[in-house]
C-alpha cells in the first residue's frame, strides 16, 4: 500500500512540474530585453517624402465545408462535413475572428491587405502599416521589426490593425473549441513576411509630397451606435491625402473613425474587410452608378485605421444605412449595406478634401515619441489562455504584458497611437461614475486625451503596436452584480478587458507621451 501510494505521489508531482513547465514556457518573454523609449524632436520644416504600398494578406480557402443546420458554427456531432481538398486526412480550415468560434470561412469576399505609408523628414523615416486583422500582437509586430532589412532606414515602425471581424485568426480566440487556437502559424508568417514587404514598396515608391488635411465633423453620424452606456461617440472622419509635388497625383490617402468594421455581421461566411473595403476602393477609383462614374476617385493608394472603438461603437443590423445614389435603406446586414457604407464614408472624405476648410501643408517636419509599458494582466481567462498557449505571446513580468504606445506630430496635425479598443470617454470626454459599479470612484482617465493633442487635426488610431481588448474607465467597470444602469446583465466590455487598472495606467502612459503632466495639467515642454 505504501509503495503504492509513493507511485501515485511521484506521478502527481512529475505531472506539476510538466503542467508547470509547460506554463512557463507559454509565459515566456519571447522577445526577451526588448523596450523601446524613443525620443525625437522635429527639425526645421522641410520637403517630407511620401511613399505607400499594398500587398495582400488574403488567405488562401482550399478545403471547404457544408453547414447542415444553417447556424454557421462548425459542428461535427451535428452533421457538418468537409470537404478535404488539402488532401491531409483533416480539415485545413481557415477559421474567422470576431465573433464566435468554430467559424471556418467558406470563401473569399474581398481581398485583405498590409497597406504602408512611409514618411521621411530628412531627419527621421517613419513607417506606418495597417493590416485587415482582428489584431496582431506585440510580440509578432515587434519579430516583424526585427527581420526589416536595416539599409531601409526606418527609425520607428508602427503596425496597426482594422479590426475587421471577418478575417483569419491571428490572436488565438476563435479556433475549433473554445481552448484550441484557431491561428495558423503559416498564415501568421506571411503577414509577417508582407508587413516587411509592404515596407519595402513604400520605401521604393517614396516621392516629395505636399499634404492636405480635411475632417468631416457629422457625416457619418447616421451609421455609427453605442451599445453601451454613457452614449459618447465621435462620428468626426479624420483624412490626410499625401500629394506628389512635381506631378499632383495623390500618393496615397488616410482615413481614420471610430467604429468596428462589422456591418457585415456574425451570419458571413466569407473573408472580407468589412465597409473598409468599399471605403479604400471609392476613394482610389472612384464612386460608380448604374454602369457610370459619378464620383471621381483620388487615385494613389488609400489606409483605412480606426479609432476609438470601445464602448461599443458599431453599425448593428437596426442602423439603418443609406444608399448614396437612391435613397435606398439597409438595415439588414448584407453586402449591399456594407457596400453603401463604404462608398458613403469614401465620398464624405473626398469632398472633405475639396472643401476649403481643408489645409494644405508644402513642408514640414515629424516629431516622434514611442514608449513601451507593463500592463497588469487581471484577467482568469486571459491568464489561463497565455498558460495554455493559447494567446502566443509572452511576459515581461509575472502576469505582466509589455505593450506599446507612440505620439507623433506632423505640421497641423498629430497621431495618437495606443493598443486598445479604447472607451470613447476616454479619449474625448464624458466617463461617469454610475452607481453600482464595481469601484465606488470618481473617474480617474481624466482629463480626455483628445484635449491635450497637437493641431487641428488630432488622429487617435487604436490597436497600434498591439491588441489589448477593451479599455473601460475604472469608475465604470461592472463585473458583479447589481449592474449598473439597471442593466440584468454583466456588461461586455469587461471580459474582453486586461482589467481595471488598464484604463488609468494607459491614460497616464499618454498623457506623459504627449508632454503633458497629468497632476499638474501644464505642458512639460514649454
Amino acid at each position: 500500500m505504501k509503495k503504492y501510494l509513493i507511485i501515485t505521489s511521484v506521478l502527481l508531482l512529475a505531472i506539476m512540474i510538466l503542467v508547470t513547465a509547460f506554463a512557463l514556457y507559454n509565459l515566456r518573454d519571447r522577445h526577451k530585453g526588448y523596450w523601446v523609449e524613443l525620443d525625437i524632436q522635429a527639425p526645421p520644416p522641410a520637403r517630407i517624402h511620401a511613399g505607400f504600398s499594398a500587398v495582400t494578406i488574403t488567405p488562401e480557402i482550399i478545403d471547404t465545408w457544408t453547414d447542415t443546420n444553417g447556424n454557421f458554427r462548425y459542428n461535427p456531432e451535428e452533421g457538418d462535413t468537409y470537404r478535404d481538398i488539402t488532401g491531409t486526412g483533416m480539415f485545413d480550415a481557415v477559421w474567422m475572428a470576431g465573433f464566435q468560434n468554430r467559424k471556418p470561412a467558406q470563401g473569399v469576399h474581398d481581398d485583405l491587405w498590409a497597406r504602408a505609408m512611409v514618411l521621411d523628414d530628412g531627419t527621421t523615416r517613419l513607417a506606418w502599416v495597417v493590416l485587415d486583422a482582428i489584431g496582431f500582437f506585440a510580440d509578432d509586430i515587434v519579430e516583424a521589426r526585427k527581420r526589416l532589412p536595416a539599409n531601409l532606414g526606418v527609425d520607428y515602425a508602427i503596425v496597426s490593425s482594422t479590426h475587421t471581424h471577418s478575417a483569419p485568426d491571428l490572436l488565438g480566440l476563435w479556433g475549433p473549441g473554445q481552448f484550441t487556437s484557431g491561428v495558423n502559424p503559416e498564415y501568421k508568417e506571411m503577414v509577417i513576411n508582407q508587413i516587411i514587404l509592404s515596407v519595402e514598396q513604400a520605401v521604393t515608391a517614396l516621392r516629395p509630397a505636399r499634404f492636405r488635411f480635411a475632417t468631416d465633423p457629422a457625416g457619418a453620424a447616421s451609421m455609427l451606435g453605442d451599445t453601451r452606456k454613457p452614449i459618447v461617440m465621435n462620428p468626426i472622419i479624420n483624412i490626410m491625402q499625401a500629394i506628389d509635388s512635381e506631378t499632383d497625383s495623390t500618393l496615397g490617402t488616410l482615413v481614420t473613425w471610430d467604429n468596428h468594421p462589422e456591418t457585415i455581421w456574425n451570419n458571413n461566411l466569407l473573408i472580407t474587410s468589412d465597409y473598409p473595403h468599399f471605403l479604400r476602393k471609392g476613394i482610389e477609383k472612384g464612386i460608380r452608378h448604374n454602369g457610370n462614374l459619378s464620383i471621381k476617385g483620388l487615385g494613389g493608394t488609400a489606409i483605412f485605421a480606426i479609432g476609438n472603438i470601445g464602448g461599443l461603437m458599431t453599425t448593428h443590423p437596426d442602423i439603418p444605412v443609406e444608399c448614396l445614389f437612391t435613397g435606398e435603406v439597409f438595415e439588414e446586414p448584407t453586402f449591399d449595406k456594407v457596400k453603401a457604407q463604404g462608398y458613403n464614408l469614401a465620398y464624405l472624405a473626398i469632398q472633405a478634401l475639396q472643401d476649403e476648410r481643408a489645409v494644405e501643408m508644402e513642408t514640414g517636419s515629424i516629431s516622434l515619441r514611442a514608449q513601451s509599458l507593463k500592463l497588469p494582466l487581471d484577467n482568469k481567462l486571459f491568464r489561463l489562455g497565455a498558460a495554455i498557449g493559447l494567446f502566443d505571446r509572452g511576459m515581461s513580468g509575472w502576469m505582466q504584458f509589455r505593450s506599446e504606445i507612440a505620439y507623433w506630430t506632423m505640421g497641423p496635425a498629430s497621431f495618437l497611437h495606443h493598443p486598445s479598443e479604447l472607451y470613447p470617454e476616454i479619449a474625448y470626454g464624458g466617463i461617469e461614475a454610475p452607481e453600482k459599479s464595481d469601484f465606488d470612484i470618481p473617474p480617474i482617465e481624466v482629463p480626455p486625451l483628445q484635449e491635450f493633442m497637437h493641431g487641428d487635426f488630432r488622429f487617435m488610431p487604436g490597436l497600434s503596436n498591439d491588441m489589448i481588448g477593451y479599455v473601460v474607465p475604472k469608475s465604470q467597470w461592472d463585473t458583479k452584480p447589481p449592474y449598473t444602469y439597471s442593466s440584468d446583465s454583466r456588461p461586455y466590455g469587461e471580459i474582453n478587458s486586461l482589467g481595471p487598472e488598464t484604463g488609468p495606467i494607459l491614460h497616464s502612459a499618454l498623457l506623459e507621451l504627449m508632454g503633458y503632466d497629468k497632476h499638474s495639467f501644464l505642458d512639460t515642454n514649454d
